[in-house]
């Protein structure tokens, strides 16, 4: 038998759907839970201590006490403000004309407060200094300054708000403390450095010119070349002294020892020679790498060698033994320079990975890896005298503080891939890049005070302008650049911007 089925009214169905959806909705997820008080109040005592726990227990203006009936001197929150002595009349406030809050142990007196004037505007402007008394005195012999606040709670001077300061003012034997705005941060001053000009063109190479160095005496210089030869230089007259021939393919690092006398090559045959410079012959080989050997660098301080490759690696190579001492891995790609120090860390080497890294010597593993550039590092110098080091690549320059290579500035602004960095004991950093242009900077500040894009050899083509190397002389008077012209390109300090700049400086004393 089948049920009759209830038959009810257009009416009633609607207003069933209505109950029906308002019974689904009336739980209304997305409506915020109610506050609970308790919790609010946890949440911001524990808001205040963490941002304003150094300040929490200084005095504070109360405005219209009478008035308000007098809000009561501990917060909704339980952090205890102090409005002055408790139990006695509220018309005395406490402001900041005089030092507070006392030292530990000292209580405030009549002669420290400032009784309130009728008028509010008045009361609020009031800055009136204090008649002396004993008991002023000896409030302000154990005042604390607003420094001492700060180191009692732990926090340096530095990390109050960047928008006031604290200035003490002396005036009448009195000491007065108002909150006045800081001044804005300003840049800070360069070192004037004289201009570098171009005095001299050296050719003699037959194919791009990819390295240089100067030897120890500051006599001759020594280039390695894609024509696949090194060249010695007389310094002072820019003549070829001699060429030695042996790599057969291009030379892409040379150095001189200090410690003997011999110069170090290596090129992109995989090969890294030592060679005599007593008989101009090559002497030790140095087998191991598996592809070009892009840079080297010889220790300061002991006979080791380092070389980097476009195996992905570097290696420490015991000058006499021709052991491989360290096979230094970790990049994932070429290395594209390696430099020595005698601290430690004794090894750099930048990659073409964009990761640079600070390795230690002893064990032959990583210290440290930076990996804030963006782009392959191409370049790596270190400062003569101070702790210091900068990079090179497309993205920026950066400089870094050892041991932990620490960040310190971006120099921006020369935006070309940078094949080289040197810089001397003044602080004049030099950036050469693949497009021919060369920037000087102040290396403190990170100024770029001069840009040099000099033209390229008559015949060559303007593609062809591009600086592979750069590097000081030994006196640091000139400097020497290796250049896709197939030219060695000699700058000096401008002597006439020197004698201009003294006279200006003489013209200037004597107007003042």
């Amino acid at each position: 038998m089948v049920e009759e089925v209830q038959k009810h009214s257009v009416h009633t169905l609607v207003f069933r759907s209505l109950k029906r959806t308002h019974d689904m909705f009336v739980a209304d997820n997305a409506k915020p839970v109610p506050l609970d008080d308790e919790s609010h109040k946890v949440k911001m005592a524990v808001k205040l201590r963490t941002e304003y726990g150094s300040v929490l227990h200084m005095p504070t203006l109360k405005e219209n006490m009478r008035e308000k009936g007098g809000p009561a001197t501990g917060d909704p929150y339980g952090h205890k403000q102090y409005s002055g002595n408790e139990g006695e009349e509220l018309e005395y406030v406490i402001t900041g004309t005089h030092p507070y809050p006392p030292g530990p142990g000292v209580a405030l007196t009549a002669d420290t407060k400032i009784q309130r004037m009728p008028s509010e505007s008045a009361a609020q402007s009031l800055a009136v200094a204090l008649p002396a008394s004993q008991s002023r005195l000896d409030a302000n012999r154990t005042a604390a300054g607003v420094g001492e606040i700060y180191r009692h709670a732990g926090i340096s001077e530095r990390s109050q708000p960047p928008g006031m300061s604290v200035a003490m003012m002396e005036a009448g034997g009195n000491k007065n403390s108002a909150l006045v705005p800081k001044k804005a941060p300003t840049m800070p001053k360069p070192q004037w450095h004289p201009p570098w000009k171009l005095y001299r063109v050296i050719s003699g190479h037959l194919g791009w010119v990819r390295c240089i160095a100067v030897e120890p005496g500051n006599q001759w210089f020594v280039t390695g070349s894609a024509d696949r030869t090194i060249k010695i230089w007389d310094l002072a007259s820019g003549k070829l002294k001699l060429s030695l021939t042996g790599h057969i393919s291009t030379v892409r690092g040379v150095i001189v020892s200090a410690r003997s006398p011999y110069l170090f090559s290596c090129g992109e045959d995989k090969q890294v020679k030592c060679w005599d410079l007593e008989y101009n012959k090559v002497i030790r080989h140095y087998h191991g790498h598996l592809s070009a050997v892009y840079g080297l660098d010889l220790h300061p301080t002991i006979d080791v060698l380092v070389t980097c490759s476009r195996d992905s690696t570097a290696r420490i190579w015991d000058v006499r033994t021709k052991a491989s001492v360290h096979t230094l891995s970790g990049h994932t790609n070429a290395v594209a320079t390696v430099k020595c120090q005698a601290a430690e860390p004794q090894v750099i080497t930048g990659s073409h990975d964009t990761t640079i890294r600070l390795w230690d010597l002893v064990a032959g593993k990583t210290r440290v890896t930076l990996t804030n550039h963006k782009k392959s590092v191409r370049a790596v110098i270190l400062h003569p005298r101070h702790y210091t080091f900068a990079s090179g690549s497309p993205d920026n320059i950066k400089q870094w503080k050892f041991p932990d290579g620490n960040f310190i500035q971006n120099l921006s602004g020369h935006n070309a891939i940078i094949n080289t960095l040197t810089v001397n004991s003044d602080g004049v950093l030099v950036s050469g890049a693949d497009n021919g242009t060369m920037h000087l900077w102040d290396w403190r500040t990170g100024y770029n005070f001069q840009r040099v894009h000099a033209a390229v050899q008559p015949g060559s083509l303007d593609s062809e302008s591009g600086i592979f190397a750069c590097v000081f002389d030994q006196s640091e008077s000139r400097l020497l650049t290796a250049e896709a012209d197939k030219t060695i390109k000699v700058y000096k300090e401008d002597d006439t911007a020197v004698r201009r700049s003294v006279f200006f400086m003489y013209f200037h004393k004597i107007n003042k």
